[in-house]
């Protein structure tokens, strides 16, 4: 059984994050735009679905079909802009420090948009805009970062399996070495697969 969302799905808009001076809520664009493919996403490990409804999500169908195959069970709604968040400019700034998670990043937008940056094989970085309706899941491992856009206003669904830990591992050499740590060097032929509709088990670390 695959899972497949109702109606015809656009795919999530990817590019190559072009690294200019301009502030990170920016599309950071290269011109002509270098398009990052949805296949492409998949490869690195990350899934994406589109135009989910947002309306009543607490009873929309496909969502939580993909909340039980996946092993969610713990959920909360993040709402990220100035007037919401505790120390938004210092939150903002950690956030789009490069970091990863010893779990699945999951987060279904309920409004708003924002930035998650990830990156390629070779190491550059490609951005994917996430917007009302879209649901992205970063593999356990993965480098990252996130900002929002120009409008400084994002309310999301967190999704987890199993209580949260909500720790962020900033990069360094340790990280590099940390079990978790997914293979996205372009000399690996090595890449972890991860089934759209298995549940990805999570490694245990202690905290640094």
């Amino acid at each position: 059984m695959e899972l497949q969302e109702p109606g015809k799905s656009l795919p999530i808009k990817a590019w190559y994050y072009n690294p200019s001076d301009a502030h990170p809520s920016h599309p950071h664009q290269y011109s002509p735009n270098r398009e990052v493919s949805t296949d492409h996403l998949h490869k690195l490990g990350v899934l994406t679905w589109t135009q989910i409804e947002t309306d009543q999500f607490e009873n929309n169908k496909f969502l939580n079909k993909i909340k039980t195959v996946r092993g969610y069970n713990y959920e909360e709604v993040l709402t990220v802009a100035p007037e919401n968040l505790q120390n938004f400019e210092e939150n903002t700034r950690r956030f789009f420090m490069e970091h990863l998670h010893d779990h699945e990043e999951i987060r279904f937008i309920l409004d708003g948009v924002g930035y998650e940056d990830v990156r390629d094989f070779d190491g550059k970085w490609i951005r994917i805009e996430i917007k009302k309706g879209d649901l992205i899941v970063l593999p356990p491992g993965m480098y990252h970062r996130f900002s929002l856009d120009s409008n400084q206003f994002l309310k999301a669904l967190l999704l987890y399996q199993g209580n949260p830990t909500r720790i962020q591992f900033e990069r360094n050499p340790e990280t590099d070495l940390m079990e978790v740590r997914y293979v996205t060097t372009s000399s690996s032929t090595e890449k972890k697969s991860i089934h759209p509709m298995r549940p990805t088990r999570t490694h245990s670390l202690r905290n640094h």
